[in-house]
């Protein structure tokens, strides 16, 4: 089995990350994860297990992306919401909160609630099981209600 054109993985995937990482950290800072996220793709590729998940790996290079563009900003001050056209949500307290969720919470609920995925899904882009993704989001949901109730 061999890997595929990396330019035939990039047509397939380049859509849905793009938007995974406008929910992960905001649309200022998007592109330049989603150019970081390639650029590392494409640099490991060679060395990726032909019948490895490609989508799975995909998002994992891109949540580690978005984790390391939230630890270089180490600022109190929280990426704005995504623009209201390219998401279809709003509310700045709620993105605050969103983005404050640990890094596999908060890929959970973008995966599931921004890409409108099921738990199968999650858990396969996110290379766990649909139990695993399930907890993920339930977790990252109790810790917003908590936080986001007055």
């Amino acid at each position: 089995m061999r890997l595929p054109p990396f330019q035939e993985l990039l047509d397939a995937h380049a859509r849905e990350l793009h938007r995974f990482l406008l929910g992960m950290v905001g649309p200022e800072a998007a592109d330049d994860c989603f150019q970081e996220t390639w650029l590392a793709a494409l640099r490991a590729y060679p060395r990726l297990a032909p019948g490895a998940n490609h989508r799975a790996w995909l998002y994992t290079i891109a949540r580690r992306k978005a984790i390391d563009h939230h630890r270089a900003r180490r600022s109190p001050a929280l990426p704005p919401p995504p623009a209201r056209d390219e998401l279809a949500l709003g509310d700045a307290r709620l993105w605050g909160a969103v983005r404050a969720l640990p890094s596999r919470q908060l890929a959970a609920i973008v995966h599931r609630f921004v890409s409108d995925l099921p738990y199968r899904e999650v858990g396969l882009r996110m290379g766990c099981s649909e139990a695993a993704a399930r907890q993920s989001v339930h977790l990252g949901l109790r810790r917003l209600r908590r936080e986001l109730t007055p």
